[in-house]
């Protein structure tokens, strides 16, 4: 996989395709392959006739990362996005990210909204706003020895998934920590390029969808119907309401 240079850690990223380009930002504890690449998301859009570019996050995958929570933090995760569009040269994008990664998202619309024409924030509604609770037993678990030591539920989740993919574990502590930062909804009122927010209708961390959309001049929902937070990620649904408005904000520049 390719690599740049963020602010002295070097990141990972992919970029296959060719056409209208998309910024993909995947959510905590996960990476492009995970978030992207299995589900068929790369896949489907490539078929679509998009290029596609997609994050390993500092921490995540095969970028670095560090055991600090000072380097991390969504509005600075922002901003290796924004240098991987600068690396590539790409002055304006569509951007897509599931939860961690659609608080990025929006934190890179808001600071360069000349670089965003379009965003999809999935898998977080009214949280981005509210907060999603509390990171100190998710920040504990992922510290633990092992993951028999792990007796909060959410946090036993997470320690699983991250053993799964393999990933730094403390790295991920580090950024749970410093990684939720919320937006007011006068920010997010100022978001006014077309947005779509996709959350499963079982989601109990994202928080509404429509509350989140009602802030935005120009966002819309969708609902991904009896899906969590773990499983919306990968449904058809998803997918084809995320390609339909792709499909539309096109057409809306072409016009």
């Amino acid at each position: 996989m390719p690599h740049f240079e963020s602010a002295g850690l070097r990141l990972a990223y992919l970029d296959e395709g060719r056409g209208e380009p998309i910024l993909l930002i995947h959510g905590f504890a996960s990476n492009k392959q995970v978030n992207w690449v299995y589900p068929g998301w790369v896949e489907m859009l490539v078929k679509a006739g998009r290029r596609v570019i997609a994050i390993d996050n500092r921490g995540h995958g095969e970028s670095q990362g560090s055991h600090n929570p000072d380097d991390y933090g969504a509005p600075t995760m922002a901003e290796d996005a924004r240098r991987l569009l600068d690396h590539l040269d790409l002055p304006r994008v569509d951007v897509m990210g599931y939860s961690m990664g659609a608080r990025i998202s929006a934190f890179l619309t808001l600071n360069h909204p000349e670089r965003v024409r379009s965003a999809i924030f999935g898998g977080l509604g009214s949280g981005m706003i509210t907060g999603v609770g509390n990171p100190e037993p998710i920040a504990a678990a992922l510290e633990a020895e092992k993951l028999s030591d792990v007796t909060d539920r959410t946090g036993r989740a997470f320690r699983a998934f991250a053993d799964q993919t393999k990933s730094d574990r403390l790295a991920l502590a580090a950024c749970m920590r410093s990684s939720r930062q919320k937006i007011s909804k006068e920010e997010v009122a100022r978001i006014t390029q077309p947005v779509l927010v996709a959350v499963g209708t079982r989601d109990e961390i994202a928080g509404s969808a429509s509350e989140l959309a009602a802030l935005m001049p120009r966002a819309e929902v969708l609902d991904i119907p009896n899906r969590d937070h773990m499983v919306a990620v990968g449904d058809k649904v998803y997918k084809a309401g995320a390609l339909a408005f792709l499909e539309s904000v096109a057409r809306e520049g072409r016009s």
